[in-house]
């Protein structure tokens, strides 16, 4: 028998996605050997005790006998058509059925959007910190993400003629994640714009990834980008996976407005690509309607004394007691980007740290080079976890990091923190 050893594609050289990587697979052995590791690396919010709205669960369930045979490859049209009259809600008034694709989450949108554009070499605009798997299918579909700084001294809000001089001929669409996964930062309206002008002036096509479009707190406005965007084209990206808190349905959509009449190679290629995968799945689908038109649960969850907001104001009120952490304070999503004074902490790494954490405070944590950024003084969390049990989180990470304060005072660099 040939001992051969399979190579592993070359294509994979240069993807990493480490929310799920070798951090979340030590976890796995730990808790595998008996021990209880609280896992903060996902937004997952099942695992953390919500539900899905009944009303979704009862229009899934009511319909599974329409839902045993393939449906249309860009959707059940009751689907579609809610995604149609949610984005006419907002403004958006130039849309039908034709231009909405339902797929198996946003994730399986994200790379059949990507793949129908991409020619080798062209250049993606993707924030940094992103999402990885905007990188990831990037380089998957033979682009190059070109990053464009969130800087954590602008509170992680982009500034757009510092992107626009990253634009080169090879340039081909702008990702704009809002709100924003990982830092929590909700865009101002004259950011947008200005991005949206500049998409146009380049003929840049827009991916404006909005799954947490309801998760705002504080009275921070969500602007969507697709009301901006009228002279090329805009696709916008959601689901039900994080506001109705349905991930393992997989239902995800992408809707294109703007400047179609432009665009049609590129539409009929990505309803190809649709098709070459049947469909998405067909249950899931039929929850679509309720979730758009019903209750907006996720209102309450949200807003003062609700469970999300209550978990983020505790996070927030930990980081301010500590000497070592810094937050700005998330305006939407359902994570805290937080940032460990390296001055206060010469030569911390937020690998190390999330590693060391987990070995010995069994916390979970995804470090902030997971993110695509340059630094490495940051680390995510969710806020989906109650407000006791962000209690012991933190009681721990200061534990840990009192650990690296006595390093640095070995190595004779602590800067004495008041």
């Amino acid at each position: 028998m040939s001992k051969t050893t399979i190579p592993v594609s070359s294509a994979l050289t240069q993807v990493r996605y480490e929310i799920r990587g070798r951090l979340a697979r030590r976890a796995q052995e730990l808790e595998r050997q008996g021990y209880e590791i609280i896992s903060l690396n996902i937004g997952n919010p099942g695992v953390f005790g919500f539900r899905t709205p009944e009303t979704m669960r009862l229009a899934m369930i009511q319909n599974l006998a329409n839902a045993e045979g393939y449906c249309h490859q860009q959707g059940i049209f009751p689907a579609r058509e809610a995604v149609v009259m949610q984005q006419q809600e907002r403004g958006v008034r130039d849309v039908s059925v034709e231009d909405v694709f339902i797929g198996n989450g946003v994730s399986e949108l994200i790379d059949l959007a990507l793949r129908a554009l991409l020619e080798p070499g062209d250049e993606v605009l993707v924030p940094s910190p992103d999402y990885p798997l905007w990188t990831a299918a990037v380089t998957l579909n033979g682009g190059t993400a070109v990053h464009y700084p969130c800087r954590p001294e602008r509170d992680f809000v982009p500034e757009p003629a510092e992107i626009e001089r990253l634009i080169s001929r090879r340039t081909r669409a702008i990702v704009v994640i809002n709100p924003n996964n990982p830092t929590g930062a909700v865009y101002p309206r004259a950011t947008l714009e200005a991005i949206a002008r500049m998409a146009e002036r380049h003929r840049l096509v827009v991916f404006a990834d909005e799954i947490y479009d309801q998760m705002t707190y504080d009275g921070a406005e969500f602007v969507p980008m697709a009301t901006l965007v009228h002279d090329t084209l805009c696709g916008t990206l959601s689901g039900l996976s994080k506001v109705y808190r349905a991930c393992g349905y997989r239902v995800g959509w992408a809707v294109f407005s703007g400047t179609r009449e432009r665009a049609q190679g590129y539409l009929q290629g990505l309803e190809l690509l649709s098709s070459l995968r049947l469909c998405s799945n067909v249950p899931g689908q039929w929850a679509v309607q309720t979730a758009l038109g019903g209750h907006q649960s996720v209102r309450e969850l949200v807003s003062p004394g609700g469970r999300l907001y209550q978990s983020r104001q505790a996070i927030v009120d930990a980081v301010n007691a500590s000497p070592w952490l810094r937050l700005q304070p998330p305006r939407g999503a359902m994570y805290c980007f937080i940032g460990v004074d390296d001055e206060a902490l010469p030569g911390f790494d937020d690998e190390r740290f999330a590693l060391e954490l987990l070995e010995q405070r069994h916390v979970l944590v995804a470090p902030g080079v997971s993110f695509n950024v340059p630094y490495r003084n940051h680390f995510r969390i969710t806020n989906l976890p109650d407000a006791d049990t962000l209690t012991v989180v933190f009681e721990r990470i200061a534990a840990q990091l009192e650990l690296e304060a006595a390093r640095a005072v070995t190595r004779g660099g602590l800067r004495l923190v008041q």
